[in-house]
């Protein structure tokens, strides 16, 4: 099996680097599917938005979902990269990259890694207005509990 490619960092990543390091010259890969998830301005009241992670458990838990998406869906690759401390409306905030021989496996991979993101993977984020006020931690959606569901 593939052994997916998991990082949790603070500094932005490059989406194009990140694709040619999954899916050139690699064997098979006729599709690459990439999300990448960015910081909303939220109508312009955001200033940022912080994100904290539980360090170990999350990578361990990125890699879970990760590997889940590999064996399911038959990727011949899979990259997941989610960034923590304060990010600016319009930057990157979550990258996901998923190769396979046909382009059904690989939508279908990253979407799936994206809802367990969304609802497993140890994560918080509070949102600073720009008004200067902290605001409180953001709260979970159903929508996201419904998403993730649906692949049960």
């Amino acid at each position: 099996m593939n052994t997916p490619t998991i990082r949790v960092q603070h500094e932005d990543f490059d989406l194009q680097t990140e694709v040619d390091l999954l899916s050139k010259h690699k064997p098979g890969v006729g599709a690459v599917v990439t999300f990448s998830g960015l910081c909303r301005d939220e109508g312009g009241t955001l200033a940022a938005l912080e994100l904290e992670h539980y360090p170990g458990m999350a990578e361990a838990e990125m890699t879970r979902i990760g590997e889940l998406a590999i064996s399911r869906f038959g990727l011949l690759g899979l990259t997941a990269i989610h960034r923590y401390g304060k990010i600016v409306p319009g930057e990157n905030i979550v990258l996901v990259v998923a190769a396979a021989p046909h382009r059904q496996a690989a939508f279908d991979g990253a979407n799936f890694v994206m809802d367990f993101l969304k609802t497993a993977a140890p994560f918080w984020k509070k949102e600073h207005g720009n008004d200067g006020a902290e605001g409180d931690w953001v709260a979970a959606k159903g929508a996201d509990d419904a998403a993730r569901d649906k692949w049960k």
